[in-house]
């Protein structure tokens, strides 16, 4: 796939190589090359039901678009969610998005994946004026591209297991308004369990994986993991039910960013390994609870 690409832009002075992928992606200057208006966009199958994506990892912004962008590097960043790609680096298949949600949010509805006004993007004026509508379907078209492939990627899965999980890691933010006052933490878990789009056959599944991360340590604490009290799960969940749903479920889990600093982007790598670590004891569980499903 082409590197096309306005790579992104903040140093994270990370310490450790195993997160060697930041550095590509997160650089402290601006670097445009001229390219279409693809979707950078990367499946690895594995012989596994579950798949684990980040679908908001990405801040890359495709050339054309560049002139339009109205929004600095650091307000893009705020709103994706860094680091997920990491997360995601499982023993299961595996999606990650490089592309900026504020190219293409791949977690909206096809009608609402482009941001047009301030509502659309948290009050974020998002292009300096309109976007052609021949760039739109462009981008809509690799929409379309990336939902074929996901639909391949579910098939394949289904006839090879009869059933699936996908693992929809996701990030958000819980320092909106300042950088030293936290949202209330009753209406903000530390990880919120999306399962709203799920049929009721799955329903109980998200309750055991919901308990499971409840009972994990992050700091020497117990972790506050509750089931859609932020998120109930968004456009990319609805549309894997719609399709999929009678063969498995879609768990996103919404990771608040305790684990980085979400006005600098620095992260505190050894709580991101102690996530990931979880997200891999994960696996055999969800693995056992596939087995009981007739």
């Amino acid at each position: 796939m082409p590197k096309c690409l306005l790579a992104a832009g903040v140093s994270h002075q990370l310490s450790r190589i195993s997160l060697q992928f930041c550095a590509s992606k997160h650089l402290a200057h601006l670097r445009v090359i001229d390219c279409k208006m693809e979707l950078v966009y990367h499946i690895h199958r594995t012989k596994s039901p579950i798949i684990a994506t980040a679908i908001h990892d990405g801040h890359l912004l495709a050339a054309p678009l560049v002139d339009y962008m109205n929004l600095q590097e650091h307000e893009r960043f705020r709103e994706e969610d860094p680091y997920t790609a990491y997360l995601v680096d499982l023993p299961v298949s595996r999606i990650r998005v490089d592309t900026s949600r504020f190219q293409t949010d791949l977690n909206r509805r096809r009608e609402q994946a482009i941001y047009r006004k301030p509502e659309d993007a948290w009050g974020l004026t998002v292009w300096r004026s309109a976007l052609p509508e021949e760039m739109v379907a462009q981008l809509l078209k690799e929409y379309d591209r990336f939902y074929a492939d996901m639909a391949k990627l579910l098939e394949w899965t289904i006839a090879e297991f009869g059933k699936f999980v996908v693992l929809d890691i996701h990030s958000y933010n819980h320092r909106r308004e300042h950088p030293m006052e936290m949202a209330d933490g009753v209406e903000n878990p530390e990880i919120n369990v999306g399962t709203g789009c799920n049929r009721e056959r799955w329903k109980p599944f998200g309750h055991s994986m919901t308990r499971f991360l409840a009972h994990h340590h992050i700091d020497g604490r117990f972790l506050d993991a509750r089931e859609n009290v932020k998120f109930k799960g968004g456009g990319f969940s609805e549309w894997i039910n719609q399709h999929y749903g009678e063969y498995g479920c879609v768990l996103s889990l919404e990771f608040k960013k305790t684990f980085m600093d979400e006005w600098t982007g620095r992260v505190d790598v050894q709580h991101l390994d102690q996530i990931r670590s979880m997200l891999m004891g994960c696996i055999p569980f969800l693995l056992d609870k596939l087995d009981d499903v007739a």
